[in-house]
């Protein structure tokens, strides 16, 4: 089973909107649900209203716990985490569409997209943090960039969401060092 796309759902759905920026929430209405449930064709499809608030709410609960992970607060992100995993179990279910083999989907049969998204990807988010630590979910730290990651890198250094945030950080900290040194002569 690949747990990889489960967890990489979490980051995704996070990343969906910036408390920052409110005009690019990709859930702001159903139609931009089904634009952010793009590749997921039956999801798309079933998307309606109702999926838009638990989708948020799951959205801000997650978002939190990747802040406290990365405040280094591990056990209250588990305990986030764990509620989560309570409120949306999964219901595994063997599988076999658009020409894949047979595979284990997390979340079918559940009554909305909501509830299969969510359940997917808490469990995947919860893999991820057991078979690689709590310790591994990170925001960016790139000002004002608050996207959140995965921190897969073998010496656990990553630091911002995407090479475009590290390389603007960098030029930024560049900057500033330059400034001091023209201010200090």
């Amino acid at each position: 089973m690949e747990l990889t796309a489960y967890s990489d759902r979490a980051v995704d759905l996070v990343n969906s909107g910036d408390p920052l920026r409110p005009e690019r929430d990709a859930l702001a209405s159903v139609d931009r649900l089904r634009q952010f449930l793009s590749g997921y064709q039956v999801w798309q499809r079933k998307a309606g209203q109702r999926d838009l608030a638990p989708l948020r709410s799951v959205r801000d609960r997650l978002r939190h716990i990747f802040e406290l992970a990365a405040a280094g607060q591990e056990t209250v992100a588990v305990d986030g985490l764990n509620a989560l995993l309570r409120e949306y179990p999964i219901r595994p279910q063997v599988s076999a569409h658009d020409g894949t083999d047979w595979h284990l989907h997390l979340a079918e049969g559940t009554p909305s997209v909501a509830e299969a998204y969510a359940a997917g990807t808490v469990m995947g988010l919860a893999m991820f943090c057991t078979e690689l630590g709590v310790s591994r979910l990170g925001v960016c730290q790139a000002t004002p960039c608050r996207q959140v990651y995965l921190d897969t890198s073998t010496n656990r250094s990553r630091r911002y969401c995407s090479e475009r945030c590290a390389t603007r950080a960098n030029v930024a900290a560049y900057r500033q060092r330059r400034r001091e040194q023209v201010a200090g002569a």
